[in-house]
């Protein structure tokens, strides 16, 4: 089998990581794997045993063009895909999809978000490569994860018959995301996978896909991959970019696929986390005796007396000490400190809604 075309979509700014994550400098620009690798750098690096040094595409805004290509100076200049505007991610995903297909209408490309952590590479990649065969076959594919527990935080998807191919199955909906209750009821019925958003296919099929559901965004994206590399190609990407619909690909293509029986799914049982929050981030890096976590700064800058389960990030420079705390979150940057309970992380992303309504984008 021909190796993969992988497309690593880097866009957001991963509000619920504020302060540490900004517009200008997001998450996956970040080292939060417990190495000195960015979220990013890690996602390319667990990509290369699937695709050739000139198949790996990032996909990204012009604000973070310059510091994807320092992060990646082994990715092609070529492969970095700069969009003018967010469009969401159908719009991102679906520009290397035609990208690709004009270099091979029936390569098989796979899209993996840059800001998500698999510590486990040889299953990861194992996955995938199943993912590739059932692709072939004509599936728009996806890689569930099997759950753990009960999280409300993940959308669902609901399988159907096994396939013929490994342990691949049909996805028979895709569901968002439940309540407690009824993630509970997805876990034990045993036909639930996460939605991880990692999705593998033909390009032929996915376009083929996008035009049946999405004519406006196929056309648009086909004008501007047929000038992408002429010399029209900023006057027709301006021109076209901003009126394409802004949409996401699981509304614009999967749902719809799979209501016709056109998506598969292979079931990942590998470590996954989405970095999402400081809480989650404190379940996956290395703590200590005591269940404190300090990301990314050596800890000298560091005292924790009497601190239990405390997700500390310091990125000032100065010293940050603790005393008789528990389950808290600090993160310290040079203009903004962030003091929550852990339960509570989830809702930081409301600190940068009221930023922007009072106008105060410096901080954002």
């Amino acid at each position: 089998m021909p190796s993969l075309y992988a497309v690593i979509p880097a866009g957001g700014s991963g509000t619920r990581l504020w302060p540490l994550s900004r517009a200008a400098h997001p998450k996956f620009l970040h080292q939060l794997t417990g190495t000195p690798r960015s979220l990013l750098q890690a996602t390319r690096d667990r990509l290369v045993p699937l695709s050739g040094p000139d198949r790996i595409f990032v996909v990204t805004g012009v604000a973070h063009a310059a510091a994807v290509a320092r992060q990646l100076p082994e990715v092609p200049e070529s492969n970095i895909l700069v969009e003018p505007s967010p469009r969401d991610s159908c719009a991102a995903i679906g520009l290397a999809a035609a990208i690709i297909a004009e270099r091979d209408p029936t390569g098989i490309m796979g899209s993996f978000a840059a800001d998500h952590l698999i510590p486990d590479v040889e299953p990861f990649v194992a996955v995938v490569r199943e993912a590739m065969e059932v692709a072939a076959e004509g599936y728009l594919t996806t890689v569930g994860i099997t759950p753990t527990h009960p999280e409300t935080g993940y959308g669902y998807l609901r399988c159907g018959a096994s396939l013929s191919i490994g342990s691949a199955k049909q996805v028979e909906e895709f569901k968002e995301k439940p309540t407690l209750d009824v993630a509970r009821s997805y876990l034990e019925s045993g036909r639930y996978l996460w939605n991880a958003g990692m999705f593998v296919w033909r390009v032929d099929v996915f376009l083929a896909e996008l035009e049946r559901q999405q004519p406006d965004l196929h056309a648009g994206l086909l004008k501007i991959a047929a000038a992408w590399h002429t010399p029209s190609r900023e006057e027709v990407l301006h021109r076209e970019w901003p009126s394409l619909p802004r949409i996401s690909v699981d509304y614009a293509v999967m749902e719809g696929a799979a209501a016709v029986g056109r998506v598969a799914t292979v079931p990942g049982t590998f470590r996954w986390n989405d970095v999402g929050d400081f809480h989650t981030v404190g379940m996956t890096l290395p703590a200590d005796d005591e269940g404190n976590v300090v990301v990314g700064d050596t800890e000298a800058q560091v005292l924790l007396r009497d601190t239990r389960d405390t997700v500390v990030v310091p990125r000032s420079g100065r010293l940050l000490a603790t005393l008789g705390v528990r389950d808290l979150v600090v993160v310290d940057t040079p203009d903004a400190l962030l003091v929550c309970a852990r339960e509570r992380a989830q809702e930081v992303k409301h600190f940068v809604d009221a930023l922007k309504e009072t106008g105060d984008t410096a901080y954002v």
